[in-house]
């Protein structure tokens, strides 16, 4: 394998492509009209425009991407995630293309990407399910009946995608026609397929996933778990590794279990199963997401093992150089991810140019990003601009670490979800794990982050009078909010 075309843009293309340097193979980019000037595309070694700026009319289109494999002798195709990175029909163009794909096999992909037929691969190895429908149902009625049977409250699931989408909570009978028929035609308008089926509601959940690898000589491990509970409509923002919440007992269940996912319809490659625990401890399991996870930085950074390199090895034919027993958990890690969203707005999205753009560096600081300062985040993608993370020899460590790299990370120009991982990190709840999936309709609303900032501008202030004590200070809003920079340059003297 010499070299690898990239079916993906942004950080996680230069991700890629960074993994696949160190090991001696060549890179070939992809990218639309939009992106002809990004770091993705200047990074490679080759690169093929593929169509215009929307993604259905570029990195959508597997066509053009076996087009470009062929224009540049690429042998083998990562996806990366998002995109075509779970599409079997495009994993068996890749093979009919006589290329190979960096990735699961398509019955693989197709099992799993319905939660449904998910859950008849696991319950082959009696894997804990939440109680429900095992399968599709489109009659109002008939799926009524089975809703009192679970017992309300329940939830309407699409059995195809996720993201929330097609997802309806039901508190109570009166309610569940309207809903059921919101989750169809939203599952109908999001994923081309409305059937749903039903479980019964957790009220306190936590979303746990386990990090799996697969090879072709049939031996699978796991890589312990990641804790993704903090989550805005239902999509994530933070996540950490390990769960600061799973004994030893329970995380060995939950990878045994996660193996035995992958071992139903014989995974190969990275994947990640996704657990849903109760308040009682008691886990359940949800879906398989079949490749690359957004969130993949934290787990290597606890494992000290390249994700990246190991799908290439496996993809290359080559056997795990470990066993499960060989695998320890080193430290703790965080992953922000950097939306240019507005959290006082709902985390809608925000657009517009990096007027200032300089990232975070030191001891225990990571950020895979693909922007600069200069460029605009263009509307066509995914909003998120960079991942940050940060790690350390436990939690407390990691948190504090992540609190500092937010604050030398200086972005201006655009709305991004900084401060909103900063006032995560300074929450008590957080702080000792005592949360949800609800922490965000809990805890946090537009005026969260207005306090956060007063009590920045007080400190500010303070900054101010010891730094030129022999001045006279008009503590004034506007020089509060010029001190605010320089105290956060000099954050040191507060932590002394």
């Amino acid at each position: 394998m010499n070299k690898i075309l990239i079916a993906n843009r942004g950080e996680i293309a230069l991700r890629i492509m960074r993994s696949a340097r160190e090991m001696g193979i060549k890179t070939v980019a992809v990218y639309s009209e939009a992106d002809r000037t990004a770091l993705h595309v200047l990074y490679a070694d080759e690169a093929v425009c593929i169509g215009p700026a929307p993604s259905n009319q570029s990195y959508l289109l597997g066509e053009k991407i076996i087009e470009a494999c062929k224009l540049t002798g690429a042998e083998a195709i990562h996806p990366g995630y998002g995109f075509l990175s779970e599409n079997a029909a495009f994993a068996r163009l890749v093979k009919a293309s006589g290329l190979v794909l960096i990735g699961p096999t398509p019955e693989a992909m197709e099992i799993m990407g319905n939660k449904l037929s998910a859950k008849a691969a696991a319950l082959k190895y009696d894997i804990p399910m939440v109680p429900g429908t095992e399968e599709a149902i489109t009659d109002i009625e008939e799926a009524k009946i089975r809703a009192v049977e679970v017992g309300f409250p329940i939830l309407i699931k699409a059995a195809a995608g996720g993201g929330g989408k097609g997802m309806r909570i039901v508190e109570k009978e009166s309610d569940f026609e309207e809903q059921m028929h919101l989750a169809v035609s939203e599952a109908t308008s999001a994923f081309g397929d409305g059937s749903v089926f039903i479980e019964r509601y957790v009220s306190s959940p936590r979303h746990i996933e386990i990090q799996v690898l697969g090879d072709t000589h049939g031996n699978i491990v796991h890589l312990f778990e990641r804790e993704c509970s903090i989550q805005r409509r239902h999509q994530k923002v933070i996540e950490e590794a390990p769960s600061s919440i799973l004994t030893e007992e329970i995380r060995q269940r939950m990878g045994a279990c996660a193996v035995d996912v992958a071992r139903s319809v014989n995974y190969v490659g990275a994947g990640t199963v996704e657990f849903i625990l109760d308040e009682n401890l008691d886990f359940f399991f949800l879906e398989m997401n079949t490749r690359l996870q957004v969130e993949h930085p934290v787990t290597e950074m606890i494992t000290g093992l390249d994700l990246v390199k190991e799908q290439i090895k496996i993809a290359r034919g080559e056997q795990l150089s470990y066993q499960q027993s060989d695998l320890k958990i080193s430290g703790h890690a965080i992953e922000l991810r950097v939306y240019a969203e507005d959290p006082e707005n709902n985390f809608l999205p925000d657009i517009g140019v990096l007027q200032t753009y300089k990232t975070p560096k030191g001891y225990g600081v990571r950020v895979d990003d693909g922007f600069e300062q200069g460029m605009e985040i263009p509307i066509y993608y995914d909003p998120m601009i960079a991942k940050l993370i940060t790690y350390g020899k436990n939690r407390e460590e990691a948190i504090e670490r992540m609190v500092r790299a937010i604050d030398e990370y200086d972005i201006t120009g655009i709305k991004t979800t900084l401060n909103f991982g900063k006032f995560v990190m300074n929450h008590k709840a957080f702080k000792t794990g005592e949360f949800d999936t609800h922490f965000v309709g809990k805890y946090f609303n537009a005026d969260s982050l207005k306090t956060q900032d007063d009590n920045e501008a007080l400190m500010a202030a303070v900054f101010a009078a010891q730094s030129f004590k022999k001045q006279s200070i008009v503590t004034t809003q506007q020089n509060q909010t010029e001190s605010v920079s320089a105290w956060r340059k000099s954050r040191t003297m507060f932590n002394s």
